[in-house]
């Protein structure tokens, strides 16, 4: 109002304080209502309010473990929840808080719920989906969760079944350290705070190795160099949990990282004790499900005579025990009924459960025998099968007791390769595999919903496991993904899923140096009631389900003969010794290599795929324009080839990969590449074009990605053409032969070149529009059985490495038109000294072939007669220059040897200027060599030199030299003799005399 009365009348702002309406008494339209307020209504307006501070009793603690300053926090953030606790190290933050439900709980089993998020603004980052927001949790997400409630479980007290909910959040993150293991610890410290009853703390610690030094805490970028990435929980005495995923490192080494985690891990709990003396709750009652003695001892009175001969009996198989077992278990329940018992009906289930566990470990401590009747080091019958599926890329059935495992490997583009958000390592992953567990693989009925956690725990084991004998992604450009689908299910199918894995692997043509093999240890012990310890222990080799269920432990070890891959350890009782666990790494060893003996029967080396189902990659390199006009607006052209083709194909900086399902599909998707984009234009090449006009004296073709050329009528067929327009028509698609290009750039064309002479039944042009695709032996190269294993593998390895696709033009041989000679002048000196050795005079010189995409040159190797051709080539080739040239462009002495020119003339070296000049015929490519004498041309006088016709169609060059002659006319004949070979193929001539 005061503003609006300033505008309105400044006056009205310099009016003394007794002249105005509040001062006055009168009420303003703002007072409610008009009239006169009294003195106490003046008087009551009370003071603004200010806002008090809020104080946040906050508790932290700060501790050293390696190199690194780690902080735990509570009561600043989170402070309804049961436990709270923020884990710092760097600049990366953890949350993690617990809640648990109240009332009774009604169940027979603790309702654990662990859930782990990295929202993307950790790391400054939008969503990139839809709607902008984070959707389901992903695998990262999901492992992270079990790498966290793995630990935590067993240390709940028996019979707390009441429903526990653990939220993990990354709060920050500066890309540095791994938040999993932080998570872990602060899950840890928050239910050390919370009401909830628990039998920690624990610490959690990572270990990596780089060079054989063992690295505590290590960052991200020394994991990627590290060899052992090793995750180990544990309380002040006990192991609780192991993940390992390794490169072949060895039972020993393994060990002593176990021992070094060890201590480094029980630092995290004397901070976490502290915290909770600082801040802690006291721990809420809570009601236990326990099953009374009473119920028990009449369950067992009931049923133990009937469950230990069931257990007894080896006959039994899985689902015939399982009925066995259930029978024995409705017989008590009748039984409980008749006697109106209704406390044990309800506790049944657990009861008699109970009674199972005891009779299996009692008679594996005291006979040594199992279930099924084995031996406790004993791995049960196996069934191995590579090449299922001969259509699949790759494929095997693994089969080890009941368990059955079926896998199939399909290999795909680069652009194929898995795409990652998650706050750190890498952006892709290009090996995936998929473990899929339906429910008819244990004879029940389930419904498929979304990710699974159990599966993607399992699979990732399988994936760690069998990443580590993968080729480098520079040798093996392959995506690669595994489908594990579980057939039958006994015990231990993850392992499986490593042995089939790595069986379809192999299958697939893939060079994996080593096959893996995986098994599952368990353990069965006996405790002392009276201490807690453990008093007598038995380890088994390759667990039934049934044991995984009854025992202490599961222990997933899979590896090669040289080495551990992959580790997993879960267990039951609230924490296992650890000399135990390195004892069980023995007995893990002996069962692995008895699998891989059977693995290495029935494959034992990559498979060769035949040409019909094996795939094709072809990496090729353009310019960024040619590939902008391959991809077409908003990818419209390359979509529409993967669609016309089935082949995939990933485009990056210069680069084009493809992938075709076969190599008749990738000879497909090349020529519609070569059609839009075109390649390096070669005399003799044979090209496919589309007549875009017709004239009187030809027609003009589009080919090779949009160029042009002139098509005349005298080269549209060996007859004679009237009108060309009785050969060609407009929108008419023909094959093309380049036969020259003038000196403005123009293309000619030839059809009669492509088409066979009169009178003769000979093609003289390689059928097929573009030259013949030669295609290097991909991955699928033949390892043979042979006793040099270490010859056959290096001969693999280089078979197996840089797949790429070599286009070699068509041979000059098919042709009568003219070729210039591709080499250098060092090639053809080495060919005169070869040539004057050799006594055959039928020993001429190989033209090196040149294999060149757009931006890129490769040049064959001159001992590789086999690759050799000739071929004009107007785009430069990378052609070393001859040694024998020196600075000011004048020839060495040649020694004096035998040799002979391209006819087989032989003559001494030291007659070579003589003899040079006496070329019988017409001079061709084949005897252009260095000292070559020719009359030539003049057929272009350019600034700095001239341009010569040498003959043949032949061209060379010729510099001018300083206050040398320059007074040339065209047509001019000059006597010269070759220097050398330039950049491009061409000869450089130096003049013989002055004329």
């Amino acid at each position: 109002m005061a503003s609006m009365a300033s505008r309105t009348n400044p006056l009205l702002t310099s009016l003394p304080q007794f002249l105005t309406w509040r001062s006055l008494g009168f009420r303003t339209v703002c007072m409610g209502r008009l009239g006169f307020a009294t003195q106490s209504q003046l008087d009551a307006d009370p003071p603004a309010a200010v806002a008090g501070t809020k104080v946040l009793e906050t508790a932290r603690e700060e501790f050293e473990i390696g190199s690194r300053l780690i902080t735990l926090e509570t009561g600043k953030i989170a402070r309804f929840a049961n436990g709270a606790v923020v884990l710092g190290m760097d600049e990366t933050k953890v949350l993690s808080t617990v809640a648990s439900a109240k009332g009774d709980a009604v169940r027979d089993f603790l309702p654990l719920t662990v859930e782990y998020q990295e929202k993307q603004f950790v790391r400054g980052v939008i969503p990139s989906t839809y709607m902008r927001r984070e959707g389901a949790p992903r695998e990262r997400e999901l492992l992270c969760g079990r790498l966290i409630d793995r630990p935590i479980r067993p240390l709940f007290p028996p019979g707390f079944y009441h429903e526990v909910q653990v939220m993990a959040n990354v709060l920050s993150s500066d890309g540095k350290q791994d938040p999993d293991v932080m998570a872990a610890n602060a899950t840890s410290a928050a239910l050390m705070l919370s009401d909830i009853p628990w039998g920690g703390p624990i610490g959690v610690i990572r270990i990596g190795r780089i060079s054989g030094q063992f690295i505590i805490n290590p960052t991200i970028d020394e994991l990627s160099l590290s060899d052992l990435n090793l995750v180990y929980a544990c309380t002040r005495d006990k192991t609780l949990m192991i993940d390992v995923q390794a490169r072949e490192i060895s039972e020993k080494d393994l060990a002593a990282g176990l021992r070094l985690a060890h201590p480094e891990a029980v630092k995290y709990l004397e901070p976490q004790i502290r915290l909770a003396a600082k801040a802690g709750k006291c721990k809420k009652e809570y009601k236990l499900s326990m099953v009374s003695d009473r119920t028990l001892e009449k369950v067992r009175n009931l049923a133990e005579a009937p469950i230990e001969a069931v257990f007894t009996d080896p006959s039994y198989g899985k689902f015939e025990r399982g009925e066995a077992l259930d029978k024995i278990t409705q017989d008590v329940r009748r039984t409980l009924e008749e006697e109106c018992d209704e406390e044990s009906l309800k506790v049944l289930p657990k009861a008699v459960d109970t009674v199972r566990k005891k009779i299996v470990r009692r008679r594996i401590i005291n006979e040594g025998f199992r279930v099924d009747g084995r031996r406790l080091d004993e791995v049960r019958p196996l069934y191995c099968e590579a090449g299922s599926f001969p259509i699949l890329h790759g494929s095997s059935i693994f089969n080890r007791g009941d368990t059955q495992v079926l896998c199939t490997v399909t290999l795909g583009a680069p652009g194929d390769a898995q795409r990652l958000e998650s706050v750190v390592g890498p952006p892709t992953k290009r090996f995936m595999l998929h473990y899929s567990f339906p429910p008819f693989s244990i004879n029940e009925v389930g419904k498929r919903v979304g990710l699974n956690r159990r599966e993607v725990g399992h699979g990732t084991l399988a994936e760690k496991a069998l990443l580590a004998v993968l080729p480098p992604e520079d040798d093996f450009p392959y995506t690669v993904r595994i489908n594990s689908e579980v057939m039958a299910s006994d015990g231990s199918t993850s392992m499986a899923t490593v042995c089939g894995g790595s069986m379809a692997l192999m299958d697939a043509g893939i060079p994996l140096h080593e096959h893996v093999a995986g098994v599952s240890v368990g353990l069965v012990s006996e405790i002392d009631p009276s201490t807690g310890t453990i008093k007598d222990y038995r380890i088994l080799t390759d667990i039934l389900g049934l044991e995984d269920h009854l025992g202490d432990m599961d222990f997933k070890i899979a590896g090669t003969r040289k080495g551990v891959t992959a580790i997993q350890l879960d267990i039951k009782p609230a924490g296992i010794p650890l000399d135990i666990i390195c004892e069980c790494l023995e007995p893990a060893l002996k069962g692995r290599l008895q699998i891989l003996d059977h693995m290495e029967r029935e494959i034992n080396a990559p498979h060769t795929q035949d040409d019909r189902n094996s795939p094709r990659l072809a990496t090729l390199k353009f310019s960024n324009d040619a590939l902008r006009r391959l991809i077409g607006p908003l990818g419209v052209l390359k979509r529409k080839i993967e669609e016309e083709t089935g082949a995939r194909m990933s485009v990056s900086d210069g680069t084009l990969t493809i992938v075709a399902k076969n190599q008749a599909v990738m000879d497909k998707v090349l020529e519609k590449v070569d059609f839009i984009v075109g390649r390096e234009i070669e005399i003799g090449g044979i090209y496919k074009g589309v007549v875009t006009s017709v004239k009187e004296y030809g027609a003009f073709v589009e080919f090779n990605g949009g160029q042009q050329g002139l098509l005349h009528i005298s080269e549209l067929s060996h007859e004679p053409v009237s009108r060309v327009s009785d050969v060609v028509s407009v929108g008419q698609q023909v094959s093309l032969m380049c036969i020259g290009q003038d000196v403005r750039g123009n293309i000619k064309l030839s059809r009669k070149a492509t088409l066979p002479r009169p009178g003769s039944d000979t093609n003289y042009v390689v059928k097929g529009s573009v030259p013949s695709v030669k295609e290097e032996p991909k991955i699928w190269a033949s390892v043979k059985e042979v006793s040099d294993g270490q010859e056959n593998q290096n001969s693999t390895s280089e078979e197996l490495s840089g797949r790429k696709y070599e286009m070699s033009g068509v041979n000059p041989s098919t042709s009568s038109i003219p070729t210039i000679l591709i080499r250098s002048a060092a090639e053809c000196d080495e060919e005169e000294k070869s040539a004057a050795l050799s006594p055959n005079p039928k020993s001429t010189s190989n033209p090196v072939g040149a294999s060149k995409s757009e931006g890129k040159s490769e040049t064959s190797s001159p001992q590789d007669d086999s690759q050799f051709s000739d071929s004009i080539i107007f785009p430069t080739k990378n052609v070393k220059k001859s040694k024998n040239v020196l600075e000011n462009g004048k020839k060495e002495s040649h020694s004096t040897l035998r040799s002979q020119d391209g006819d087989g003339n032989k003559y001494d070296s030291d007659d070579l200027s003589d003899k040079m000049d006496e070329v019988k015929g017409p001079i061709s490519a084949k005897k252009m060599k260095i000292g070559t004498k020719v009359t030539a041309k003049v057929y272009q006088i350019r600034t700095h030199g001239l341009v010569l016709d040498l003959g043949g169609g032949l061209r060379g060059m010729y510099r001018f030299e300083t206050n040398g002659r320059r007074d040339f006319g065209l047509g001019d004949e000059l006597r010269v003799e070759c220097s050398s070979f330039s950049s491009k193929g061409i000869a450089v001539v130096s003049l013989v005399d002055d004329q």
